[in-house]
């Protein structure tokens, strides 16, 4: 059974940053695609950012673009989200997502394992 464990959300103030981890389990983590998206309060579920089983390629939502990082550790069997320059609207739930395929996807459609997501706050 694949498992899909967000951690690492918080608050903090604007300006600031934080480093999400998903940990993924009960397949062989090396061989798929992972995902972030997010989810603010009376909004549907946002891309952020996608990177493909080996951490070649990688996309991000515009919103993202200059400000977060996504990296795949495949050692670790964890993906990692580095979001610096934080701001008010970036608050959400953080979800994490795995693909049954290799490469990467900005469609949340694509994805058949999600986590519990972790919530960031950005207080401004």
């Amino acid at each position: 059974q694949v498992q899909v464990v967000e951690s690492g959300g918080g608050l903090v103030q604007a300006g600031g940053s934080l480093n999400l981890s998903c940990a993924a389990s009960g397949r062989t983590f090396s061989r798929y695609a992972m995902a972030w998206f997010r989810q603010a309060p009376g909004k549907e579920r946002e891309f952020v950012a996608t990177i493909s089983y080996s951490g070649t390629n990688t996309a991000y939502a515009d919103s993202a673009k200059g400000r977060f990082t996504i990296s795949k550790d495949n050692a670790k069997n964890t993906v990692y989200l580095q979001m610096n320059s934080l701001k008010p609207e970036d608050t959400a739930v953080y979800y994490c997502a795995t693909r049954n395929y290799g490469s990467a996807s900005a469609n949340a459609r694509e994805y058949d394992y999600w986590g519990q997501g972790t919530q960031v706050t950005v207080s401004s």
